[in-house]
């Protein structure tokens, strides 16, 4: 089995290193980042890379592909070497996936269309102009396709799709070798459940000076 996790300038880190985490650790499979170029790619705070050893053109089949999200994601809607990508390895992919704003690259690509899926939760209304059904939820299977809200959510993601692919034993263990058993010292982790006035001020563009916001 082979998982091809996509890479491109300036993407959230954890969009593809917390699927990547679960998912490497399925049975028989072999996991590579790929990116039109093999070599080191920043994401979106420039100061981590990760390494592509494989271009595009030359992963063709994968069995199962990963879309991260985060800034640079928007220079991508119309990048037809990664759009076309998508489409000519979705006709042959078992799962098609993706986390926070990766989806939308999956809905411009036109594989979206018509199926309920999730973004990080400032994009979800990009996602009903690109043809999809949005959803609140953590992450969402819609046949082959499997989406996941905003960055910490792709763990979720993957120990969900490790369970389709390998069985519950197998994903259970994998969480607990993970120790994954989130405790957050605080209950802020979704519009639903922070501070009013902070949601605000993110869905109005304002963050915090410090702060840099993952969605694109």
């Amino acid at each position: 089995m082979q998982i091809a996790i996509l890479l491109f300038d300036r993407f959230t880190a954890l969009d593809a290193v917390g699927p990547y985490e679960i998912l490497c650790r399925t049975p028989g499979a072999r996991t590579e980042f790929v990116a039109e170029r093999v070599g080191p790619v920043a994401n979106d705070l420039g100061s981590l890379s990760l390494v592509a050893e494989r271009t595009l053109a030359e992963v063709t089949r994968p069995d199962i592909v990963v879309v991260p999200g985060g800034p640079g994601q928007g220079a991508q809607m119309e990048n037809e070497a990664v759009l076309g990508w998508l489409r000519a390895v979705d006709a042959t992919t078992t799962w098609t996936t993706s986390v926070c704003t990766g989806s939308l690259l999956l809905a411009a690509a036109g594989l979206l269309t018509g199926r309920r899926a999730t973004s990080h939760w400032l994009s979800l209304d990009r996602l009903a102009a690109l043809g999809a059904e949005p959803t609140g939820e953590r992450f969402v299977f819609d046949g082959k396709y499997v989406t996941a809200a905003g960055v910490s959510s792709g763990i979720d993601m993957g120990l969900g799709l490790l369970g389709r692919i390998a069985g519950d034993r197998v994903a259970q263990s994998v969480q607990l070798l993970t120790e994954y058993d989130p405790r957050p010292p605080y209950d802020a982790g979704s519009p639903e459940k922070a501070p009013a006035d902070l949601v605000a001020e993110f869905r109005a563009g304002r963050p915090p000076a410090t702060v840099t916001a993952p969605s694109s």
